[in-house]
């Protein structure tokens, strides 16, 4: 599969599909273009001279023409590889795969053949070859790097206790240089064997290395400046501190005429960064969802993005620019909505916070719930939250005080409240969406027995939000918006063809793992949707990692 990624028009993860549509009227628009690549982690030059992109979130390999921009699918979706999230080339042309959540090391062969080179190595993520030799660290507390034996043998362990491992490769002195990123400092080791030395401290958040090819080191920052710090170690030690602007910095490699090209796990995309700072987008950046999205009362659009918090732009941006702002780099967002001036957000890795973008300040609310997702607002501040793996709906004060609200649901997944404090759920697995009662509202009488069934037999609902009388619901089964009338009862079909979930053709992936090696996993997916007061929703579409606006018919 091919994808020119050139141009102010990019093709949709969804191929040549119609698009969404709307039964009955509404505008249909995205925010910002389809993205290329579903976040851009390890990159690499293979033997044919093209750029090679793994895709952590996406489960696929893409090789790029750095030329040309254009991209084919090496490694698909739906195979053996689940997470790749570093690679690299063998001498004999051997490719070499990180494969994070479910720890394995593969092999793929010239021929295109998939070998299980370890099965031993707990998070496996920084990885490069040194002739025909293969070494793997870890990104974990106290992680171990190794070398591994392709043609069998158990794996060598080079030195032990790194501070979450990532991106290395082999210096011109003959040492393998990687970063420990907790601690913010660089390393090296022979490939044989001996102590590990400290060549570098206080480095903002490293989390790859890098020598051009003129032996200079170059450490990547993944926080949200992108900052490249160069070191020489030839002299003084000196350093030099780049600022990029490229929020999410996660690997680069080098061209034979000493041309840098840098990944970002945060928004994907490809960039050529220049000596100076200035950049050439390569692979337009986009979003790596997104999951839930949220309407401020200003109009500014918020999606959790799983990295990051991202701000679609009103209009779309030009070819080749970021197509989002990023006001917050926070680590596994994905449910979001905007009250008083605030953002709160649900990590499904069991934490809800909230963000003041006025001061830059997080307050941590909660923690240690099982994977909340969905969270909406009372008109008092009180957090109403689906916490989906323990089929609770539960609530948080402005103490953080929690409070079942209710529990023993299948897979709850969102949240919404009507303008009676009603708070509705979609849960996902139950094919329905419910209705429970606050304790002071009109049918509170009925809370005693649980909660009431609004309309049931769908095919995987996830976003909600109520809009006046009517609820609106994503039946991700089915790709359809889909409304409902509070007061009759009434469904109708609001949109279809929706861009959400694996795009046709490909092999869904089994349900991840939250966690592997206690470390961070895949996200599950979820397609968030709001509305704003003047009638517009505003949805979630995570099959392509664009935000689609649903204007009214009298918007235009």
């Amino acid at each position: 599969m091919s994808t020119a990624t050139a141009g102010a028009a990019r093709a949709s993860r969804y191929g040549e599909t119609p698009g969404p549509t709307s039964r009955t009227g509404r505008s249909v628009r995205r925010l910002n273009a389809p993205n290329p690549l579903w976040g851009s982690n390890g990159v690499a030059f293979g033997p044919d001279g093209r750029l090679y992109v793994a895709q952590f979130l996406a489960g696929r390999i893409s090789a790029l023409d750095p030329a040309t921009g254009e991209l084919d699918d090496v490694v698909p979706m739906g195979g053996p590889v689940r997470s790749p999230d570093d690679l690299a080339f063998g001498a004999d042309g051997s490719m070499y795969i990180a494969d994070l959540v479910p720890g394995l090391v593969w092999r793929r062969a010239p021929d295109g053949a998939y070998t299980v080179v370890s099965d031993e190595v707990k998070v496996p993520n920084g990885i490069t070859c040194v002739g025909d030799r293969l070494f793997v660290n870890e990104m974990r507390m106290g992680g171990r790097l190794l070398e591994l034996f392709p043609d069998g043998g158990a794996p060598r362990v080079l030195t032990e206790g790194l501070a979450f491992g990532n991106a290395m490769q082999l210096g011109p002195d003959g040492h393998l240089y990687y970063p420990h990123m907790v601690t913010g400092e660089v390393w090296r080791i022979p490939p044989d064997g001996g102590a590990p030395e400290r060549v570098a401290q206080d480095v903002h958040e490293p989390v790859a290395v890098r020598f051009d090819q003129g032996g200079v080191l170059h450490v990547l920052s993944r926080g949200e400046a992108g900052l490249v710090t160069r070191i020489d170690l030839h002299g003084s030690g000196s350093r030099t501190v780049l600022t990029s602007g490229l929020t999410g910095l996660d690997n680069a490699a080098f061209d034979p005429e000493n041309r840098m090209y840098v990944s970002s796990f945060a928004s994907g995309g490809v960039t050529e960064l220049h000596p100076d700072g200035r950049t050439r987008t390569v692979v337009p950046r986009g979003l790596d969802g997104p999951y839930g999205v949220t309407v401020d009362l200003g109009g500014t659009v918020y999606a959790a993005d799983h990295y990051r918090v991202a701000v679609p732009p009103p209009t779309p941006a030009p070819d080749g620019a970021d197509p989002v702002e990023t006001p917050l780099l926070r680590p596994f967002a994905h449910g979001i909505t905007a009250a008083a001036g605030l953002l709160h957000l649900a990590s499904q890795y069991g934490e809800v916070t909230t963000y003041d973008p006025k001061t830059g300040t997080t307050r941590v609310r909660a923690q240690g719930l099982r994977r909340p997702t969905g969270i909406a607002a009372g008109p008092d501040g009180t957090l109403v939250i689906a916490e989906t793996d323990a089929g609770r709906i539960v609530t948080l004060d402005a103490d953080d005080t929690l409070t079942v609200l209710a529990e023993g649901l299948p897979r709850p997944v969102d949240v919404a409240l009507d303008a009676d404090g009603r708070v509705y759920v979609s849960d996902e697995l139950g094919g329905t969406v419910l209705r429970i009662d606050g304790p002071e509202g009109p049918d509170a009488a009925t809370d005693a027995a649980g909660p009431v069934t609004v309309v049931d037999g769908l095919d995987a609902p996830q976003g909600l939000t109520v809009l006046g009388d009517e609820l609106f619901t994503v039946e991700t089964g089915t790709r359809r918006l889909l409304a409902v009338s509070l007061s009759t009862g009434q469904l109708r079909v609001e949109a279809e063809e929706l861009p959400v979930g694996p795009p046709p053709g490909t092999v869904p992936r089994a349900e991840a793992a939250l966690f592997t090696h206690a470390m961070p996993g895949l996200p599950r997916p979820f397609a968030g949707v709001t509305a704003a007061p003047d009638g517009t929703l505003l949805l979630a579409a995570n099959g392509e990692g664009t935000v689609l606006r649903l204007s009214p018919r009298d918007a235009g």
